[in-house]
């Protein structure tokens, strides 16, 4: 495979427990939508693409990656490590995903990630890597809580940030889809090719974070944004049963039968525009605004999420009783993203002064 001379996305998502609604709307189907995007759009003209929710067909190198490694920070038991990125991986592909017409591929099965983190590592201020999201709420939960600032802190998570900096500037990415919480990750990776293009020369590309309308919070059951943390998610292959009662758990507001609703403070509403067509989300729209009671309003939501989902809840379930098929497709991923790898640390060895 040559070095890729189109524009470069890369997307991935980490194996830290059951996929939910949440990681579909913010980040698995933005990325998929920009993958069929056409070459030469503008950044403005991609962000209307993820806003719209339109799937235009069209060519540029598209990365997707499970991010195995970064979930060891928190999943140290081996099998259930093991069995979380079979269950990433049976979803991208139950969802759409196409091998054939991107990189698919594991983190772990590309050693050049490792090497680069460490190379960019050693070009990393400490003080950085304390100002890093994630690692200052832990800091400022400990203050709160009397203990020691780094507590419950392994390196792994300290420098979460250069292994995601190492991910995306490997493979020269121009954009990168994430939620809000992750740009500043971005921004990181970037600041850190500007470092040692400085140091050493022109060598990594400067990537960009690009973030659609739903990224930035997908409401979970009690109206706060959807996360594992908050125990209000809504795990997208859940049986019809299952789906049919956490839908009836959302929360809604004090409006009564026949009053109208806001659909725009509705997180009904809200997630049942990523799984209607458009006619279907005004019609449903219309009806909040006349006045259709909550618990209407609820088993719409189920009969809409319930017939996108059910095609690729079975796929889900068939790939996960075959994962020797899963090594198989990520294999194929990992020879096609180490050959698109091997000139860029290729180029970073010789500037670093190894041959």
């Amino acid at each position: 495979m040559a070095a890729p001379t189109k524009e470069i996305v890369i997307t991935g998502i980490k194996p830290t427990g059951k996929v939910h609604v949440g990681n579909y709307i913010g980040a698995i189907k933005p990325a998929l939508e920009l993958a069929r995007t056409p070459m030469g759009k503008t950044a403005q003209e991609m962000e209307h693409v993820l806003k719209s929710g339109q799937v235009q067909e069209g060519g540029r190198t598209v990365l997707f990656f499970i991010a195995d490694y970064h979930g060891l920070i928190l999943i140290q038991d081996a099998r259930e490590f093991r069995e979380l990125s079979y269950r990433i991986a049976a979803t991208w592909l139950a969802l759409g995903l196409d091998p054939s017409k991107v990189v698919f591929y594991r983190q772990s099965d590309v050693p050049e990630i490792f090497e680069l983190t460490w190379i960019l590592s050693c070009l990393t201020p400490k003080g950085l890597m304390n100002r890093a999201h994630a690692y200052k709420a832990i800091v400022e939960r400990n203050e709160q809580a009397g203990v020691d600032p780094d507590a419950g802190v392994n390196m792994g998570l300290y420098t979460y940030p250069i292994l995601m900096a190492a991910d995306i500037l490997l493979f020269q990415s121009d954009l990168v889809p994430v939620g809000k919480d992750q740009a500043q990750h971005v921004e990181i990776a970037r600041d850190l090719a500007e470092a040692f293009n400085r140091q050493y020369g022109e060598t990594f590309n400067l990537p960009r974070h690009l973030m659609g309308e739903t990224t930035a919070v997908i409401p979970g059951l009690d109206g706060r944004k959807m996360s594992k943390s908050y125990g209000n998610t809504i795990p997208l292959f859940e049986p019809e049963e299952e789906l049919s009662k956490l839908i009836a758990r959302i929360k809604t507001d004090s409006t009564l039968p026949n009053e109208p609703k806001d659909p725009d403070n509705s997180s009904v509403f809200l997630l049942y525009k990523e799984f209607a067509e458009v006619e279907r989300t005004r019609a449903f729209r219309e009806k909040l605004l006349q006045g259709i009671g909550w618990g209407e309003a609820k088993r719409e939501l189920f009969q809409v999420m319930n017939e996108f989902l059910a095609e690729p809840r079975r796929k889900y379930r068939e790939l996960l009783a075959d994962p020797a098929e899963l090594d198989r497709i990520l294999a194929e991923g990992a020879r096609k993203a180490r050959e698109l790898a091997a000139p860029t640390l290729s180029k970073v060895r010789e500037r670093i002064g190894r041959r």
